[in-house]
């Protein structure tokens, strides 16, 4: 059991290193904080913006997220990742027995 957990948790934070910044939400969600951080440290000329233009890019992300997950998108991704693992792990099968592409 705590192998297959391990697994799971060296897997799951191979991915997360992998592909966190192919999100748009990541892009978002950094200029949202930059623009708060800027606005709570009085930097002009962002001081002078209404909290709404401010705190715009996390409206932005949050409506991603929701598009996202009911169009399916999420899924599609995740699945075109999934494959895309699938076909690199037969290939290096493949190498390793000295067999290559012959297609």
């Amino acid at each position: 059991m705590s192998f297959y957990l391990s697994d799971a948790i060296y897997t799951r934070n191979r991915k997360n290193r992998q592909g966190i910044l192919e999100e748009p939400t990541v892009y978002t969600l950094v200029l949202g904080i930059l623009l708060v951080l800027l606005k709570y440290l009085d930097v002009s000329p962002v001081v002078n913006w209404s909290w709404w233009a401010v705190l715009s890019p996390f409206a932005v992300s949050a409506i991603w997220w929701a598009w996202a997950d009911a169009s399916g998108y999420t899924k599609r991704k995740a699945m075109e990742k999934m494959d895309q693992r699938r076909k690199d792990r037969i290939d290096r099968a493949k190498q390793a027995m000295g067999r290559g592409d012959r297609r």
